[in-house]
Formats: C-alpha cells, sequence, structure tokens
C-alpha cells in the first residue's frame, strides 16, 4: 500500500474514532491533520498557517454580525410580531397557523440564518401553540423543524458563507447569498402544498382574525423588524456594501430597533445575548480553523482527484454521476453537523462538481447546503429534528412518519434546483452579478 492511501486512511480514520469517541469536532479535525502530517512529514508551520489563513478571511468576519444580529432579534421578540403579521394573510385558511409557521420560517431564516435558532425560537412558542389548537404532534413538529431548512438557504445564511469560505476560489459572498432567495421561496411554497392538503384531510381549525385597525399596527410593528433583511438585500444586490459590511449594518439596526423602537431590549437582556453568541462563535472560529488544516492535509493526499477518478470508473454518465452525489450529501447529512459538513467536505465534492460535473460554483453551493439542511430533519443526528421533538416532548420515532410528506416535497425540489440550474442562477443573471 502506497504512502499516500496509507496517509488517507490515517486522516479519516483518525477522525471517525475521535468522533466515535465524542471528542469535539474541532479537536477531531485538528488531531486528524497533526497526527497524518506527521506521518507524512509535513511541517507544522504550513498546518498552522493554513489555521490562521482560515480565520483572517474577511468573508468570516460575517459570521459573528449575523450570531449578533440573530440573537438581538430573537430577545427582541421579533418572532412574535412575524407570526401575528403572517396571520393576517392566512389566518383564515384551514390550517392557518401551520401555513403561519411556514411563512415565519421564511421571513425569520432571512434573520438568523440559521436552522437550529428557526426551530428553537419559532417551535417553543408554535409547537404547543398548534397542538393546544387540536393539531396533531408529528403534523406540528414536522412542519416546524422542515420549514427551518428555509434558514439555511436565504439570506443571510451562515452555511452559505462557510461554503464560500471552503472552496477557497474567490467566490463572491454576495452572489452566493442572492442565489438563495428564488430556491428559498420555491422551499417555502413546496412545503406549503403537503401542510394545507393534510390540514384539509384532517379538518385543522382557521386562524386568529383581527381587526383592520390591529392588522395597521401589527403590520407595522413587523415591517420595521424584517428591515434588517432589507439592509441585507439592498446591500448585498447593489453593491453598496459588502455583506461582511451589510451584516455589520443589520446588526446595528436591529439593535436599534429593539431598543429604541420596541423598547424590549435592555443592557442586561442584551449583554446577556453577545454572551450566549461566544460559545456559537468560538465553536465556528475553532471549526473553522482546524478545518483549513484538514483541508490542507487532504489536497496535499489529493483526495478530490483520486475520488473524482474512483466516480468516473464507476460511469461517465452525468446525470448518474450527480444523482451519486446528491445521495453521498444526503446521507452524510444525517449523521453530522451541517456546519463541519460544508467545511469538511466542500474540498472534496467541489472540483467534482465544478471540473467533472460542470456544476457552476455558485449553483452547486446552493445544491450543497439543501442536500445537507435536509440532513437536519432527519434521524440519527438531524439537530433540528431533536430540537422539535423535545419542545413537543414526544419521541423521534414517533414523530418521523409524519415528516414523510415534507420530506417527498423537499427531495423533488433539491432534483429540481439540481437538474434545471437557472432556477438558482435566474436572480444574479438579472442582476448582472455572473453571465
Amino acid at each position: 500500500m502506497s504512502q499516500i492511501a496509507i496517509g488517507t486512511i490515517m486522516l479519516f480514520g483518525t477522525l471517525i474514532v475521535l468522533m466515535f469517541l465524542r471528542f469535539p469536532i474541532a479537536y477531531s479535525l485538528g488531531l486528524a491533520a497533526v497526527l497524518t502530517a506527521t506521518y507524512m512529514g509535513i511541517p507544522y508551520p504550513n498546518l498552522f498557517q493554513k489555521m490562521t489563513t482560515g480565520l483572517s478571511s474577511f468573508t468570516f468576519i460575517a459570521v459573528p454580525f449575523f450570531i449578533m444580529m440573530a440573537q438581538v432579534m430573537c430577545d427582541g421578540q421579533i418572532t412574535k410580531k412575524l407570526m401575528r403579521f403572517c396571520n393576517i394573510f392566512v389566518g383564515q385558511v384551514r390550517g392557518g397557523t401551520a401555513i403561519i409557521n411556514i411563512l415565519v420560517s421564511m421571513l425569520f431564516g432571512g434573520i438568523s440564518g440559521s436552522s437550529s435558532a428557526d426551530v428553537s425560537s419559532i417551535g417553543a412558542m408554535l409547537i404547543p401553540t398548534m397542538i393546544d389548537e387540536g393539531y396533531d404532534a408529528d403534523y406540528s413538529v414536522a412542519v416546524t423543524v422542515t420549514s427551518s431548512v428555509e434558514g439555511v438557504i436565504i439570506p443571510p445564511s451562515q452555511n452559505m458563507l462557510f461554503y464560500a469560505i471552503s472552496t477557497a476560489s474567490g467566490l463572491s459572498i454576495s452572489t452566493l447569498l442572492i442565489c438563495g432567495y428564488v430556491p428559498g421561496v420555491l422551499l417555502t411554497l413546496s412545503l406549503m402544498i403537503p401542510a394545507v392538503v393534510i390540514a384539509i384531510r384532517r379538518n385543522y381549525p382557521l386562524g386568529e382574525k383581527c381587526s383592520f385597525r390591529q392588522n395597521v399596527r401589527i403590520a407595522v410593528e413587523a415591517l420595521l423588524g424584517l428591515g434588517a433583511i432589507v439592509v441585507v438585500l439592498v446591500g448585498t444586490t447593489t453593491g453598496i456594501c459588502s455583506a461582511t459590511e451589510s451584516a455589520a449594518i443589520a446588526a446595528v439596526y436591529a439593535l436599534f430597533v429593539t431598543v429604541c423602537i420596541y423598547r424590549n431590549m435592555y443592557p442586561r437582556l442584551y449583554f446577556a445575548g453577545l454572551m450566549r453568541c461566544l460559545p456559537t462563535l468560538g465553536m465556528a472560529m475553532s471549526i473553522i480553523a482546524t478545518s483549513s488544516a484538514f483541508s490542507y492535509i487532504m489536497n496535499y493526499l489529493k483526495v478530490p482527484q483520486n475520488l473524482t477518478t474512483w466516480l468516473l470508473s464507476i460511469t461517465s454518465n452525468g446525470t448518474i454521476l450527480t444523482l451519486l452525489l446528491l445521495l453521498m450529501m444526503l446521507v452524510l447529512g444525517c449523521f453530522m453537523d451541517m456546519g463541519i459538513l460544508i467545511l469538511v467536505t466542500t474540498p472534496i465534492l467541489y472540483p467534482i462538481a465544478v471540473n467533472g460535473l460542470g456544476f457552476n460554483p455558485y449553483h452547486f453551493g446552493v445544491v450543497l447546503v439543501l442536500a445537507y439542511g435536509i440532513g437536519l430533519c432527519t434521524p440519527p443526528v438531524g439537530t433540528s429534528l431533536f430540537i422539535g421533538c423535545a419542545i413537543a416532548k414526544k419521541p423521534v420515532e414517533e414523530m418521523v412518519p409524519g415528516f414523510l410528506p415534507f420530506y417527498v416535497s423537499m427531495l423533488l425540489l433539491l432534483l429540481l434546483l439540481t437538474f434545471v440550474p437557472e432556477i438558482t442562477l435566474c436572480l444574479p443573471r438579472m442582476l448582472g452579478l455572473i453571465t
């Protein structure tokens, strides 16, 4: 067996063993890279240089601002205002609370950019509310958890930022974020279809009805909160500012709205929210640093090239190879956290998809993020799935059957986006960002 083959086995074998032993993922990635580098005779300064390079990216600076903005808006109770706003439009539809759930996830996803944050905040309010209104527990959890995937596609998306960092190919963050709008809206519509059909079949209740004056006040309050999305959207599409700069402005705007307009953000609450952001930010920084070293070792061992050669030896049919790639991503999404998967696997899959299969880099980013996002809703490790079940106080095995219609909708959309790239690329092309 060649030294390259042994090094590859050592790299991934060490990672799997350490993860199985419940080591933190950052330590697992770092130790696997160091042990393999030692065996291959790679100088340690090369690894440390790659780690610092990963953290010094200007793109990465957007992550803490997005995290802080999401925390401020959560603490500022924007979710409740968005729920009441969506009720104006769909409250009198059969199963209106479920549709509100999906719409709020789309709007809140544009603020938090996180599926877990979506389930934790929206689910904590809506899952018990839906059950009390007469909705079945499996339906309530399924709607909340699957709609949270909208948050990983619709800007601002931390996972899109991780993808851009992992490609190391100079992708425009603004363009990548803009590519997520149309797929995000389509995901919202595709989830509404089974939600409404099931609601009609099970005769679920109508939503709350408010007066015209109440609706006006609700709309004004909600639209002020949604200004954070407008800041990101306008900033990235017009080129007035970069994604990082728009994230910083949006974070300041969110603080201004919650302090000066909503008046429900106090210094103690704000600083407590910042303290809650630190573990998330620290984890993201450590994973990005060690994954950069891990990716460097993978490229040194030519793992992407070898995997491409192996896949092409199976078949030269582009459609079959694309389906194999999708299947690989869906299976991986069932077993690992999404952010980690993007950072570890993008350096491997990106060359296969872009160079081997002819994917547009921005198109592939949306496909990859959506495929891994579906994994957040699937056992055995789906983070959002377990959060939703914990809120409902129900075992996962009882809830999963209720997810099946929603799984089908998401998988069909994934196939549509994969094989019709124009859906993803139409908006940035209209804006002249790509050719």
